[in-house]
């Protein structure tokens, strides 16, 4: 549920959000834009994002993995395509994002061996 705050600090709902006329509309579609989008993907399957509804986080290691499989195949097509920026922003965003799914990897596996 959306607070009274959120409501007035951003009254567009959907994912929208307000242009400089104050009209709701979706934000600009950008290559970083989506990228983030794919990592937090990763990072809510991963179980460190919480469900914005629930307050719940789950664990789903395939579903995290195909959003981590997605950014390396879009760092191989978009060799030499990405500005410097671009380019820096995706290779930092998948060394995180891997690191982090082996950690949650070693995590359950510690877990589960010790129960």
């Amino acid at each position: 549920m959306i607070s009274e705050f959120e409501q007035q600090a951003c009254p567009c709902g959907d994912g929208q959000v307000p242009d400089q006329d104050g009209k709701c509309v979706m934000p600009e579609v950008t290559f970083m834009a989506f990228i983030m989008s794919l990592n937090t993907s990763a990072l809510y399957h991963l179980g460190e994002i919480a469900d914005p509804e629930t307050g719940e986080t789950l664990i789903d290691f395939s579903l995290a993995r195909h959003a981590i499989d997605t950014l390396v195949l879009l760092q191989e097509k978009t060799k030499g395509n990405l500005d410097s920026d671009e380019t820096e922003m995706l290779k930092n965003i998948l060394y995180d994002v891997k690191m982090r799914f082996v950690q949650a990897v070693k995590d359950k596996n510690s877990t589960e061996k010790s129960s």
